[in-house]
């Protein structure tokens, strides 16, 4: 199934507002760590519901705001839910982003560029768009070291790719970036049952679950385009 079809299904269940749910526990301090300044451009990749370009624009007043997604129903729903006219949702591929070089000041991806058919493609184009000093700013659940995490690529058709934090600074520093900072935001607010209620219908031990949310998290990779 391609990432097109997977997502527009989960669009169409209403499962990009859940995602922005859950999300939101760690992409929320991501965000709040971006250096954008009143008027600068943002580009939010893989949007899903668009939540990210929304608030990059409440809290940090970005001039414009672009979401991106591969699925159009996506795009469709993330227009719907935004009454915002600097905020623009466009279909596109990570591989081949819709924007001039030099035309972004900050790029921030939450649980999707994993998803991306060439992830070294996508941050040379990340690169392309970026302006001298931009930043961009990569979350993920998806990575080797979080291992309780490992089982999702058995649960969808499309090919995931699972790098551990040395891979994810390789490869931004192959694509031209600099590595300014890499670390994990844990998810405190999950909430996590008491010992004697366990096992749940999704995991057998709490000390996993405990691991999975509190320890690993989200990783945190973030690169800075050369002046």
């Amino acid at each position: 199934m391609s990432v097109r079809a997977e997502f527009d299904a989960w669009a169409a269940d209403g499962r990009d507002r859940g995602m922005e749910q859950r999300h939101w526990h760690t992409a929320k301090h991501a965000l709040a760590r971006m250096p954008v300044e009143a008027d600068e451009t943002v580009l939010d990749l893989g949007c899903g519901s668009g939540y990210a370009a929304r608030a990059l624009r409440d809290a940090k007043d970005a001039g414009r705001a672009y979401g991106l997604d591969g699925s159009p129903e996506m795009v469709r729903n993330a227009r719907e839910y935004t009454d915002d006219p600097q905020v623009s949702y466009v279909v596109g591929d990570f591989g081949s982003l819709p924007f001039a070089a030099d035309s972004i000041d900050h790029a921030f991806s939450m649980e999707a560029f994993y998803y991306a058919a060439d992830p070294v493609g996508a941050l040379n184009e990340l690169r392309r768009v970026l302006r001298p000093g931009g930043t961009f700013y990569c979350a993920v659940d998806y990575f080797e070291e979080s291992v309780h995490t490992h089982e999702w690529q058995e649960g969808i058709d499309i090919d995931m790719t699972l790098w551990d934090y040395e891979q994810y600074r390789e490869a931004f520093r192959e694509a031209g970036f600099y590595v300014a900072e890499q670390d994990t935001i844990p998810d405190r607010e999950t909430e996590i049952p008491p010992e004697d209620e366990f096992p749940t219908d999704d995991w057998e031990r709490r000390e996993d679950m405990v691991e999975r949310f509190r320890e690993f998290g989200t990783l945190l990779t973030v690169g800075v385009a050369p002046a």
